[in-house]
């Protein structure tokens, strides 16, 4: 019996499926930023489109009026104006739309690609698998999803034909540019009115795909304990836990620092926090130790909490060889150590009397 998949997917499952090109996405929001873009630019550089379709079919129409279309210079001239419109007035549009695709469906992915996506693979060819998709909810809601755009885009243009059927008749009357110039910014007009009303959409389908994908890539606690077991047995992911125990043991000792009474240093390769309580400790416990970077991190620690710091180069050496950390200074220094202690408890009153002076 197979477990039922209620645990979020870990950090392993979600780096799987984005090689596998398994991201989140919404087409609808390419969709409608492409369509904006597009129209957008379209109002801009229309004229200067109008006026290159305009000579080319000034073109046409002189070569149909010397009856000399079928000649072969005729045909390469005509091959080469065709391209030429093509490549002034069609191509940059492409290339923007192309750009503004990938754009947005990037920001979406954070620009994955995945090859394993194009990997042709038994299942795409499993027409069971094909009428499982069909009737599947992600059809159905997609289904929906086009109904409704269908209805919306219905409504705006019926309302918007119906409020502007007097200026669309004057159109007859007036210079093709001119009517050409109209009728493209009613058609950007109610292109911006459709996207505002799609961007909603747009939102909502981009927060359906996310449910959708994590609902998706859930794994069983099963699946999870699985992953563990084969996480620990790969060297790299050994080390990174090892050293993300490291830091993490570091951290805790450098938060004891401000709690220690001495730092024994010499004076830069090596560094010993020491931490006494004659009521609980029978001798000086280390609370931070380290060594060249670290001892400077110890120090620097010490210095801003206000904790005293004696130099004592052979001293600290020989703890920092000898001591373990949170463990009581081996006998051997006890005799050293007293005097330091002393030393400090003797700094420590001289500032107390100095305040109180």
């Amino acid at each position: 019996m197979s477990q039922s998949k209620t645990e979020k997917a870990t950090p392993k499952r979600r780096k799987d499926e984005r090689k596998k090109g398994n991201v989140p996405q919404s087409r609808d929001i390419t969709s409608v930023v492409s369509l904006l873009v597009i129209f957008s630019v379209l109002k801009l550089v229309f004229p200067y489109m109008y006026e290159v379709m305009k000579r080319f079919i000034a073109f046409i129409m002189g070569k149909m009026a010397t009856m000399d279309v079928f000649s072969g210079n005729t045909i390469n001239d005509l091959t080469g104006e065709t391209i030429k419109v093509l490549a002034i007035s069609i191509v940059p549009l492409l290339v923007i739309s192309a750009g503004i695709s990938i754009i947005s469906t990037g920001a979406q992915t954070r620009f994955m690609f995945s090859s394993e996506s194009l990997k042709p693979t038994l299942n795409k060819f499993n027409p069971l698998n094909g009428i499982k998709r069909m009737f599947s909810v992600r059809s159905g809601v997609e289904l929906i999803k086009n109904l409704i755009k269908i209805a919306i885009i219905t409504v705006i243009l019926y309302k918007f034909i119906y409020a502007r059927f007097t200026e669309l008749a004057k159109m007859l009357f007036i210079e093709p540019l001119q009517s050409s110039v109209f009728l493209l910014d009613a058609v950007v007009k109610m292109v911006y009115m459709v996207c505002m009303i799609f961007v909603f959409v747009a939102g909502l389908d981009y927060l359906y795909q996310r449910w959708e994908y994590e609902r998706k890539i859930k794994m069983s606690k099963q699946e999870i304990k699985e992953e563990f077991k084969q996480m620990e047995g790969d060297p790299q992911i050994k080390g990174k836990i090892k050293q993300k125990q490291r830091e993490m043991a570091t951290s805790r000792m450098m938060q004891a620092v401000p709690t220690a009474d001495v730092v024994i240093r010499n004076p830069t390769h090596f560094a010993v926090a020491l931490k006494y309580d004659a009521e609980s400790d029978k001798a000086p416990i280390v609370v931070a130790k380290g060594q060249d970077e670290l001892a400077l991190r110890i120090v620097a620690v010490a210095e801003g909490a206000g904790v005293y710091i004696i130099e004592d180069r052979p001293l600290a050496r020989a703890i920092y060889a000898t001591a373990e950390l949170k463990m009581e200074i081996p006998y051997a220094y006890y005799t050293a150590i007293a005097e330091i202690f002393a030393l400090v408890y003797s700094i420590r009153n001289n500032d107390k009397d100095k305040k109180r002076n």
